[in-house]
C-alpha cells in the first residue's frame, strides 16, 4: 500500500490524509470526466450509476474513518470494496456498449483495483 500521509505523531488526524481516500476522489474525477462523453439516453442511467458508485467509495472511507468502533470503519470500508465491484462491472459494461474504448476500460479498472488492494490492506491493519 502506498505510505499514507502522516503529522509529526506518525498519527492519521483525518480522512483526507489517507492515500486511500485521495487515490478515490481522483478516481471520482475521472468518471465524471469519462462519462460527460456518453449518450444524453445515458444521463439518469449507466452515467449516474457510475457517478454514485465512484463517489461511494471516498465517502465510506471518510464516514467509517469518523466512527468511533473499529467494527464500525472495517464495515465502511466493505460497503467501498462493493462500491469498486458495482463501478468495475459498469465499467465492462460501458466498454460492452462501446461507450469507451478497451484502453480506457483497462486503465480505470487498474485504478479500481488498486484502490481495492489499498482498502483490504487497510481492513487487515484495522483488525
Amino acid at each position: 500500500m502506498a505510505k499514507e500521509i502522516v503529522n509529526e505523531d506518525n498519527k492519521i488526524k483525518n480522512f483526507k490524509d489517507l492515500r486511500i481516500w485521495q487515490e478515490s476522489i481522483k478516481l471520482v474525477k475521472d468518471i465524471y470526466l469519462l462519462t460527460e462523453c456518453f449518450p444524453k439516453e445515458e444521463i439518469y442511467g449507466l452515467s449516474s450509476q457510475m457517478k454514485r458508485c465512484a463517489i461511494s467509495i471516498p465517502s465510506n472511507i471518510a464516514e467509517g474513518f469518523r466512527r468511533y468502533h473499529s467494527k464500525e470503519y472495517r464495515q465502511f470500508l466493505y460497503i467501498a470494496l462493493g462500491s469498486c465491484a458495482e463501478l468495475e462491472t459498469q465499467i465492462i459494461i460501458a466498454n460492452e456498449l462501446e461507450y469507451i474504448t478497451g484502453n480506457i476500460k483497462e486503465k480505470i479498472t487498474e485504478k479500481i483495483q488498486y484502490i481495492c488492494r489499498m482498502i483490504v490492506k487497510l481492513i487487515q491493519k484495522i483488525d
